[in-house]
């Protein structure tokens, strides 16, 4: 295992900041995703510590070695920082059995014969491949293509592994599967990692905690459950789950809520923004918490059905709100007609 930490950041590609002063510590153990949408900063990142990017300024340690720092002028090679990296194409070889592509990094760091079978031997058996040694990639599924590429990267029993975007290229059943397991397989061997992702059900599946980024910062840090059930601005509360948002206006504010003026309407809510004053703000709330209710009263509004989708288990529904398309979903199908909705107000967020 190895601490990671970056210090202040910043990274320049060709007229463009991608990176602007960003810190973070990655903590022994841990498996951290990188989120945010393209050119967030989340890939430059990885690259960075993987020594594959040269920043402008900062400072990189993993364990108790600086491998960056700007001002002493410290870059130490990828090779020499003794990573695992897997990235979205895989990266395979595909003259080289699978035998030979897992076996690259340790033959590079010049090991016996001897250490070179036994450590491929087992690093196979630990992704489910044993027995596939003999095979070319060109032989196997893309899932069994993506466990050659981490075998690859955790052969040599490297303290931190960086994974970029690894389960882009697989099937939505194999990347369901793939979470479980990869998450198991860098706990069971008590690995620090760090895992770039665009998916924010990738990200709450497999990372102890995200760091959401934005425009080369990071937005905000915490746990999946904390990014989800207390986000700290718009962004986050809109890049996370599938959220209902109303535009509208504050016109009052206590203990801690807000009242929003949705066109004749209104709703109290968690106050989530700054400020004391009025001013226009956005009510955000997951789909899943908005409510059918059975008659009006306090933070309810009237809508009309405009459809529904039956997507397996449940129906969504799209309803007609103040010249808005609202979702909320349920257990069974509804007939067109006018409804009533129920906001929550422990589950409205008013930014």
């Amino acid at each position: 295992m190895a601490r990671l930490l970056v210090e202040d950041v910043h990274v320049r590609l060709g007229a463009n900041d991608i990176l602007k002063g960003l810190t973070a510590d990655f903590r022994d153990g841990e498996v951290v995703a990188l989120l945010g949408r393209s050119g967030s900063g989340k890939s430059t990142l990885l690259r960075a510590v993987a020594g594959l990017e040269t920043p402008a300024r900062g400072r990189i340690h993993i364990g108790e070695r600086t491998v960056f720092d700007a001002a002493a002028k410290v870059n130490l090679p990828p090779e020499r920082r003794d990573l695992g990296l897997v990235f979205q194409s895989y990266a395979l070889w595909p003259h080289k059995t699978v035998f030979d592509n897992v076996a690259y990094g340790p033959r590079l760091r010049k090991q016996s014969r001897e250490q070179v079978a036994s450590a491929v031997r087992e690093v196979l058996q630990g992704v489910g491949l044993e027995g596939y040694g003999d095979r070319f990639p060109s032989q196997l599924s893309g899932g069994q293509q993506q466990r050659v590429a981490l075998a690859r990267a955790l052969v040599y029993g490297p303290p931190l592994v960086l994974l970029d975007e690894p389960l882009s290229n697989l099937d939505a059943k194999l990347r369901e599967e793939a979470r479980v397991w990869i998450r198991a397989l860098i706990k069971r061997l008590g690995l620090t990692a760090l895992f770039v992702t665009h998916d924010q059900v990738e990200a709450m599946a497999i990372a102890d905690r995200i760091m959401l980024l934005d425009g080369g910062r990071m937005v905000q840090d915490g746990t999946p459950e904390q990014l989800y059930t207390q986000p700290q601005s718009l962004f986050a509360a809109d890049f996370m789950g599938v959220n209902n948002t109303l535009p509208g206006r504050v016109v009052e504010r206590r203990d801690g809520e807000a009242r929003l003026q949705v066109g004749g309407q209104s709703l109290w809510g968690q106050q989530r923004g700054g400020g004391d004053g009025g001013g226009e703000a956005t009510g955000v709330i997951r789909v899943e918490a908005l409510q059918l209710a059975s008659g009006p009263g306090e933070n309810r509004l009237p809508a009309t059905l405009a459809g529904s989708l039956y997507v397996g288990g449940r129906w969504e529904h799209q309803f007609q709100l103040e010249g808005q398309t609202l979702r909320a979903t349920t257990r069974e199908s509804l007939s067109p007609g006018a409804y009533t909705l129920a906001f929550p107000r422990e589950r409205l967020w008013i930014f």
